[in-house]
């Protein structure tokens, strides 16, 4: 599974912002013909993802392109203008049905088999941010085409949708923020959070980044190239974590050969809920190159 801690978003118009963005060791870059292009940039947009896509080495990047929202008008020549030149995923926006991925993915299939890809070589990321998305996450995150991927929150469409004030804590968003989580880990899928709109502010972005992953998601959707290492540092389990998680995962299997369910480790009862969260730490510092 990718790494997708730090999901940057760079205006698909933007040929220097977007060679910018391979320099930065960022897990995924999504270079974007929805919000980040604006209406009359929308067909200069795709040619330059194209052009990327075909031109630049992207190295351990996840390179994906998004597209605007089914029944927007554009969807249709977006993700036809870039599916020939394979990008690794295609994040659909205002995802509120199970339907809008489908019909996606029925044009990504056609493009695979066209090409002689392999089927699912690319995937869909799901942008959930409205009231309706919400309610329909149960079959959303279960559309096979996402599988291993991610569903993405968008908390300022959310507010918007539901007529929430937008506050630095937060606290208007976490029903929807849980609901996506809960959502992602019921699919195996990766969450990823929130955008935090004042790139200057990076204590504020460490903050709510630290607060993102003990809710449980993967990883944050970021802006500006000087949130990429405080999201990063955030979503990657620490030396300490990491050390703790491998005894867990260690005495674990030890007590298990004895004979023993639940047992003691440093004043701490450990059982089996403590010893999948240990291997989901594992999993994340892997995923991590750690």
């Amino acid at each position: 599974m990718h790494s997708r801690r730090a999901l940057l978003y760079m205006p698909g118009d933007n040929w220097q912002m977007i060679t910018k963005s391979i320099t930065l060791g960022v897990d995924s870059i999504c270079m974007d013909m929805e919000d980040g292009a604006a209406v009359n940039k929308k067909a200069e947009a795709r040619a330059t993802i194209a052009k990327a896509l075909q031109e630049l080495d992207f190295g351990k990047s996840e390179k994906l392109a998004r597209i605007n929202s089914v029944g927007s008008g554009w969807e249709r020549d977006d993700i036809e203008a870039v599916l020939p030149y394979h990008p690794d995923g295609i994040v659909i926006p205002k995802v509120e049905s199970f339907g809008h991925v489908e019909w996606a993915s029925k044009i990504i299939e056609a493009a695979e088999l066209k090409y002689g890809w392999p089927i699912n070589s690319i995937g869909i990321l799901a942008g959930v941010e409205t009231a309706k998305g919400i309610l329909n996450l149960k079959e959303i995150a279960a559309h096979p085409r996402l599988a291993s991927r991610a569903i993405i929150f968008g908390g300022e469409d959310f507010a918007a949708s539901v007529g929430a004030t937008r506050t630095k804590d937060a606290i208007e968003l976490l029903y929807a923020r849980q609901a996506v989580i809960v959502a992602c880990a019921a699919n195996d899928l990766q969450a990823i959070d929130i955008v935090a709109i004042d790139y200057k502010d990076l204590e504020a972005l460490r903050i709510e980044s630290e607060f993102g992953a003990r809710l449980g998601f993967v990883g944050k959707q970021i802006i500006h190239p000087a949130q990429v290492e405080p999201v990063q540092t955030a979503f990657t389990p620490n030396a300490e974590a990491i050390v703790n998680a491998k005894r867990i995962v260690e005495t674990f299997a030890a007590s298990q050969k004895e004979g023993r369910g639940a047992y003691s480790l440093d004043g701490k009862m450990i059982d089996m809920p403590l010893l999948k969260n240990a291997q989901k730490v594992l999993e994340r510092a892997n995923a991590a190159g750690k």
